[in-house]
Parts: structure tokens; sequence; C-alpha cells
């Protein structure tokens, strides 16, 4: 796919002098799309999202706003233009810190919850024409906290999406809470019970995410203040976390801002990239082996300003992973930078690029995020400012020819955004990661399409997507340059083996009840489901043209087995 030429003095000069990689280029479009406006004033920023709130396929914003303001919501009109949203709004004019649109109680509409700092958090329940407020029925804490931060994950596989309160106290210590999801609309704090710490920590923000690849998801959290380091929590898949910063190397003391979660360069373990003052970033590289590395001074990305939020992206779609960061210097000062976008060299080091790239990019900045205002496959950048200024929507307006592949998911028996899955892109030699997260950054919400760019291959050998619930789905010979929705349980890997010619057909999969039995045979077989812990929930016979009822599994994934004298099929099954 061809990008529109920008007939700049700059981007003629990197068109005739390209080397390796294309020169990215991006230019502020804020107002020209239809947003010319601002945060306010708000102390250490505040939160902005890129998320689809509509679920129309296009790509909104929302922006945090100061007390006095009401909540920005602005709708893209499906053409990469934003009006503001007047009817879908809630009735909050406190000032906001993150704003994170989440379908919390798994019905297809995204909710809404917005964190605060001076007057309570809340959470708002889409019902398709209005946000209902339910703050005070959910169990969720309604009472005034430092709250800046809310990430949102399935530390339990349950299917429900629970919540993890990062609370800044700097006056009135307060302590960090891990909210689980009951899945009849209401939440209960088992932070005690899960094993997280009752100390006030100075927390900004977390990252649901599985450093150690063992399906159950961990916590991290940015720690402000040298007194506090940041802290690895490992899920032990029993409802409980240790704390694993010591022994993980992620117990760093600096003034932490963020938590941005990619697999940089796509060895499949996820690494973290950690904001800090003066003194330097903190890029912690995953060993694979329980420990992580802190890379930001070999890799050029130590950033030395004062930096806030951070995102990871393919800016040009050449395959691998770029990195932006928003600082809060506004640029008169030339020592420090007030922001910068570094291009991965393919070589586990990174070049800062031209600040012709980011033109004007001089606002106190805090909060980022990225999304696809026109569905062109290439990912813009939006920044929430400060001070008054308005917000940075930085068009992605690179010359490249590359290609590039979006990724939308829709669990069945995970949770319904699919958040915790893994995705995992061949093409040509290289293989490519993701981890779908929800509440990400300092403060961000990042579109809830997975962007790969793979350069000018034009084929991606496979797509293959691992859900939290265990299942596996995969998809071959796939087209570039489109965005596929991929519904857990559609494209199941194949786990079938039958040592016999005999054929066995399971339908339907995903099921809600009856699971019909089909073979080419008339013999008996005997079956076996086992959950996802490996306990037997059933077992029993069945012979051709019959069916097994399992009206009364809870909804997840199941592993059946089915046997003969001398051969066994493996089918995974999903109940709705």
């Amino acid at each position: 796919m061809n990008k529109l030429l920008h007939f700049s003095p700059f981007v003629l000069i990197s068109f005739f002098s390209l080397h390796l990689h294309a020169q990215s280029y991006f230019e502020d479009q804020a107002t020209a799309l239809g947003i010319g406006d601002h945060s306010g004033t708000i102390y250490l920023g505040g939160g902005i999202s890129f998320c689809d709130f509509n679920d129309d396929g296009w790509d909104d914003i929302t922006i945090a706003t100061q007390t006095g303001d009401p909540l920005k919501i602005y709708k893209n009109n499906g053409d990469g233009t934003f009006s503001l949203e007047t009817t879908l709004n809630p009735d909050n004019n406190t000032q906001q810190k993150q704003v994170v649109w989440v379908d919390y109680d798994n019905d297809g509409d995204k909710d809404l919850y917005i964190a605060s700092d001076v007057g309570g958090s809340r959470l708002y329940r889409n019902d398709v024409t209005t946000l209902v407020n339910v703050s005070t029925t959910c169990g969720l804490p309604t009472a005034v906290q430092d709250n800046y931060g809310a990430s949102w994950g399935d530390y339990n596989n349950d299917g429900h999406l629970d919540v993890f309160l990062c609370n800044r106290g700097e006056i009135t210590p307060q302590q960090n809470y891990l909210y689980k999801n009951n899945g009849d609309g209401t939440f209960s704090n088992v932070s005690n019970t899960a094993g997280i710490s009752t100390g006030s920590h100075l927390s900004f923000c977390s990252a649901f995410f599985d450093y150690n690849n063992d399906g159950w998801q961990d916590i991290y959290i940015a720690n402000d203040k040298l007194p506090n380091p940041n802290i690895l929590y490992k899920n032990n898949g029993d409802g409980t976390f240790t704390d694993v910063s010591a022994a993980s190397g992620t117990n760093i003391s600096i003034d932490a801002m963020s938590v941005t979660i990619s697999d940089y360069n796509s060895d499949s373990w996820f690494d973290i990239y950690v904001t800090n003052g003066i003194d330097g970033n903190y890029f912690l590289l995953n060993n694979g082996d329980g420990t992580f590395t802190n890379i930001a001074a070999s890799s050029g990305t130590m950033f030395n300003s004062i930096a806030w939020g951070s995102v990871f992206l393919d800016a040009e779609n050449d395959g691998d992973l770029d990195l932006y960061v928003s600082g809060s210097f506004d640029g008169s000062n030339p020592s420090f930078l007030a922001a910068a976008l570094y291009t991965n060299n393919g070589n586990e080091t990174f070049s800062i690029e031209s600040s012709a790239s980011f033109a004007n990019d001089n606002r106190e900045s805090y909060a980022n995020a990225i999304g696809d205002t026109d569905n062109d496959g290439f990912p813009e950048i939006v920044v929430s400012n400060s001070g008054g200024d308005n917000i940075f929507l930085w068009k992605n307006e690179t010359t490249s020819a590359n290609n590039w592949l979006k990724v939308g998911l829709e669990g069945v028996a995970s949770n319904k955004q699919g958040i915790g899955a893994t995705i995992e892109l061949k093409s040509g030699a290289s293989i490519q990661y993701r981890y779908t997260v929800c509440g990400e950054g300092y403060l961000g919400q990042n579109s809830g399409k997975e962007f790969f760019g793979i350069g000018t291959n034009t084929v991606i050998d496979y797509l293959k997507v691992t859900w939290l619930s265990g299942a596996q789905d995969i998809l071959y010979n796939v087209t570039p340059n489109q965005l596929i929705n991929i519904v857990e349980g559609s494209s199941p890997l194949s786990t079938d083996e039958f040592e016999t010619a005999n054929i066995i057909n399971v339908y339907p999969n995903p099921t809600t009840g009856k699971l019909w039995i089909n073979s080419n045979t008339n013999e008996n077989y005997e079956y076996t489901i086992f959950d996802t812990k490996g306990i037997l929930v059933k077992n029993g016979k069945v012979t051709q043209e019959k069916y097994i009822d399992i009206t009364n599994f809870a909804s997840g994934y199941y592993v059946l087995k089915i046997t003969e004298e001398n051969s066994t099929f493996n089918k995974k099954i999903i109940v709705k």
C-alpha cells in the first residue's frame, strides 16, 4: 500500500536520502481533524485514550480534563475526522486521570472507567444510548483517593476482567488495590488475600502481562520517588501473587512514571520500558529466565529529560518496533528533550529521529497512545498536553510502500476484549509478538487493534492467537493490508491425534450445551473431559451420531479426550 506523498522540503530531502528504513514523518493535525481541544491544567497531566469506544471500526479519542470541564469524547466520523460526542457522555466534571474504555461485563459494548485524584473514581456501564453511573453498586471504591492508574486484566483466568488501582498518596499514604470481577456486575477487594502490599508506594500506573509465559497474568507497578522501588508480582495461578521484584531485577528505585509492555526484539519474551527523570529511563530486557536487564544505555533510549508517557509502535511498518517518549519540558531549554521518536535499527539499538519528524513537538506533554485515524494501517500518536495547550494528534504521513496487518480480537471463553492474549505473526524470516493490555503506559489506552508492519513482504505465513483460556487459533497465508477480526475458537489450532483411519468430528465448537460426536465407524468410544487445570469434569461413552451433554459446564476452555483400544483423539472445546 502506498501512502500519499507529503511534499514538504523535509520529505523531499528524506525521500532521496533513504538508507535502511523509511524516514518517519508525523504532522500535528489535531485542529485540522476536528480536535482543537485540551485537558486544561492538570498536575502531572491527564489521561488519554485512542480507543474505538462505540465499536464502529474507527478509533476515537477521549481526553481527561481539569476540574470544572467535562470529559471530552471525540468520535471518529468514519473518515479520519472527529466530532465531539454529546449523547454518550458521562456527567463528570471532576479532574480526571486515566480514562479507560473496558467491557467489564462482557456484553459486547465498552464501559468507561474514570480515575480521579481529587473527586473519587467512577465506573459507567454502557447501555448503548447512555453511560450509567454504577460506582455505588459495583463495589469499586468511590471515596476520594489519589487514583492515577487503572489497569485491567484477568488474573484468575475466569473470563472476567479484574482491575488493579494505583494510588499515589503523596500527602496521605494510600495502598494499591486489586479488585476481582465477580462476573455479576460487581467487584470484590481481594488485595490482602492475593498478597498485594498494604503499604503506600506512590504508584502511578501498572500493567497486567505474562512475564514468564506461563499463561497467568502478572502485574508490574511503576512507583514514584527513590524510596519506593518498582514492584513485580508473579501470579501463582491460585489467586495469589508473590513479590519477585528483587529476584527478577525489576525493583528499580527511580522516579518511575510509566509501564510500557512490548517484545521489541521479537524473542517471544515481553520487555518493559519505564520512564524516569533526568537520570534516564529504564529499558528492562526480559532474559527469558525470570530476570530482566536494563539496556537503556546500550540501546540508546535513556532520554535524560523528564519523561512521562511512552509507547511502542512500528512507525514506518518495516517490521520492527520503534519507541515514542513524551516529556514535560517544552523545548525552551535545548539541553533537555521535549519528546523523542527512537527508531529501531534492527540490531537491538535505536537511533533518535530528527526533530523534523515531529515539527514543533515542544509542549508540556504527559500521556500518549496510538491508534489509526483513517484505517490506513499506519499508526498515529495522540498526546495529552497540560498548561492549557491543545492535544497533539500526530498524523502518520510517512512515505512508505511497506505492508501491514491489524488484528482485532473477540473472546468467548476468555474476556470479550481478548485482553491478555498473545498474538504471533510470521512473515518471511520474521516472527513478531504482541500482547494485549488495557490501561497502559502513563495514563494511556491504545487502540483495541494490534498493529503489525511486515515491510515489503506480500504474504503472512501464519497468524496465531493464544488466549488466556489456553485456546489457540491460527490462520495461514493471510493477505496483508487489512484488518483481521478473530473470534476465539473460530480457527482452532489442530490438536487432533488419531492413529487409525477413523474420522471423528466434534461440533459445534464453541458450544452452548450439546457437543455432537460424529464418526465414520460404528465403534463405541470412551471419552473424558478435563478443565484447564487438568481436573476430570466428566467421562462416559459415545457411539456414532451421539452427543455429550455439557449444559451444566461453566463457560471456559476444556479438553475432550476420546479413546479406543489403540488410538487417542484430543480436541480443545470452548463452552460459551
